[in-house]
């Protein structure tokens, strides 16, 4: 049916506020739903705390109705981390707000996503979409077959955070999965595009590319509403050559102690000193003390010279200031309107 039906508040091109995990809470979700995209809240792994953000985020939408959405359906969604999120907690709760959308990512098998699947459908009678991340054609043809999900989220490798540690930038692996997809008669599963896409020029050409959404992350760890630390979002910032400055290492999981990821599995940061001195990826006991003491320092911590994980994607270098959530979507809107505009005029010409 398609995003549009699914969640009728939203406006094209549809901006998705990726659900990062311990920042994408309920104030930055219901700010991406509320400017006409659909924000997710980062649950992650740690679905004990879901609820209270779940109550935070009926509150908001309860002060200030989003235009639009159904009265029994919370407007936002939530993210999962499936190798550490509990499933009944995660089912209980969801069931009693009924979110629009759920995420799934990084299971340690494929196939644990049926379970999740089928008790998140069962517990809100089909109301709550599917939504899947994979990084790969091979996991978007598999998960596709074993769940059928509403939504298949493509991350490319240029995407901050955690992905695939090998695999294809978003501009060929959209139309490879949308073409896999169409060949195993899967080609009503919407796709969304997601990685290193942080402005209008991004978002146009993964539309063009046949993407119904765009998925966000980096872009807004520069708005007013995420729940980060002011080093962190003024480390992004103050980044540039996103190519060359992040990299997708298992080294800042080893710091944060947040080791249980699959194994395939790495973390997109901007490259720091707790990095550099971890030689051929190990972590020293010397490095793990320096990331102590540098948790002391607050803000101090973190930057080019720091060692505090700051996750970014490649498109980290276009983001260079800091916006309430809605300004970053309208901007972007005005920018692939006049994207489209500019490749109206220039075919009319030929």
């Amino acid at each position: 049916m398609g995003l549009q039906h699914d969640y009728p508040w939203v406006k094209a091109p549809i901006i998705i506020g990726a659900p990062m995990r311990l920042i994408s809470l309920a104030p930055l979700a219901v700010a991406v739903s509320r400017a006409g995209g659909l924000g997710f809240i980062g649950a992650g792994t740690e679905v004990q705390d879901l609820q209270a953000h779940l109550q935070e985020a009926s509150r908001l939408t309860r002060e200030t109705p989003i235009v639009a959405s159904a009265a029994n359906i919370l407007p936002i969604g939530v993210g999962f981390i499936n190798w550490g999120a509990d499933l009944d907690t995660a089912v209980r709760t969801i069931g009693k707000y009924r979110p629009a959308a759920v995420w799934f990512f990084a299971p340690y098998n494929n196939a644990d996503l049926v379970q999740w699947t089928r008790k998140i459908r069962n517990a809100t009678q089909g109301d709550t979409k599917i939504w899947l991340q994979v990084g790969s054609v091979r996991d978007a043809v598999e998960v596709a077959a074993l769940c059928r999900p509403d939504v298949i989220v493509a991350q490319g490798s240029d995407a901050g955070g955690h992905g695939l540690e090998r695999g294809a930038g978003i501009i060929s692996l959209l139309p490879e999965i949308a073409d896999a997809l169409k060949h195993e008669g899967f080609e009503d599963i919407s796709i969304v595009a997601a990685g290193g896409i942080v402005e209008g020029r991004g978002v146009a050409a993964c539309l063009a590319l046949g993407s119904e959404g765009v998925v966000m992350g980096t872009r807004f760890l520069a708005s007013t509403e995420a729940t980060i630390a002011t080093g962190y979002q003024r480390a992004v910032v103050r980044a540039n050559d996103g190519g060359i400055s992040t990299v997708r290492s298992k080294v800042y999981d080893t710091l944060r102690g947040t080791t249980g990821w699959p194994e395939r599995i790495g973390g997109r940061g901007i490259i720091n000193q707790s990095f550099l001195d971890a030689k051929d990826g190990k972590v020293t006991k010397e490095n793990m003390e320096a990331h102590v003491e540098a948790l002391k320092k607050g803000d101090a911590g973190w930057g080019e010279n720091g060692r505090l994980t700051t996750y970014a994607g490649t498109g980290v270098g276009l983001v260079d200031r800091i916006q309430p959530a809605a300004a970053i979507i309208e901007e972007i809107r005005r920018q692939v309107i006049d994207i489209e505009l500019r490749t109206s005029n220039r075919q009319s010409k030929i």
